[in-house]
């Protein structure tokens, strides 16, 4: 595929890509200590994802990967000069954010309901290495529900620069680094439920 003639499409790809690599940086330290403290409490990780709700971390997998789907081929529609169908499809993925983020609140707020979350007398009264799993669990999974809802912003920002025409069929960087950085939001999550919600 050509490259629009983008005065420094190069230039802005290769700044997105060293970015996301800074991203990956970030959680890839937290996987790592999480890895760390699997060792370490390896029953209390286990009984602490048994306590996890892995419908709505299921569901929410589905979410995001057809957010993904809907912001790839957003890219698609705007390279085909669509730039309707693009805003369209973006509208779609902003939509799917807020649907994780809804299923994310009804989530946190079971948990914290039950007196789960960091510093509570129920997990103080517990096993260490189960104050650890959630404390780690609650720290990750905000991390990115902040880079979810940033990532929502940053599509709708986007959105309305393809409504004026700034956006088009021969400047699209913006929608397709928009959609690149949309992309690691999903993938952290394919890590993310695993570890978490699928941990034995």
């Amino acid at each position: 595929m050509s490259h629009p003639p983008h005065k420094d499409y190069d230039g802005a790809k290769l700044g997105m890509w060293l970015f996301l690599f800074t991203e990956l940086l970030l959680f890839g330290g937290m996987f790592l200590l999480y890895a760390v403290y699997l060792k370490r409490y390896p029953h209390e990780f286990a009984a602490g994802g048994k306590q996890l709700n892995w419908i709505m971390g299921s569901a929410n997998t589905v979410i995001l990967l057809t957010s993904s789907l809907c912001v790839a081929m957003s890219v698609t529609a705007i390279q085909r000069d669509e730039p309707r169908r693009a805003v369209a499809l973006v509208a779609g993925t902003i939509i799917c954010a807020a649907g994780f983020m809804t299923v994310k609140y009804f989530e946190w707020s079971a948990k914290i309901g039950h007196g789960i979350y960091p510093g509570s007398a129920h997990l103080k009264a517990g096993a260490p290495g189960e104050s650890v799993f959630f404390s780690l669990y609650y720290m990750t999974t905000g991390i990115h529900g902040l880079h979810v809802l940033i990532g929502g912003a940053l599509l709708g920002w986007i959105a309305s620069r393809v409504n004026t025409g700034t956006v088009n069929a021969r400047e699209f960087i913006l929608l397709e680094n928009g959609a690149l950085y949309w992309h690691l939001v999903d993938l952290i999550w394919i890590f993310i439920f695993p570890l978490y919600y699928l941990v034995l």
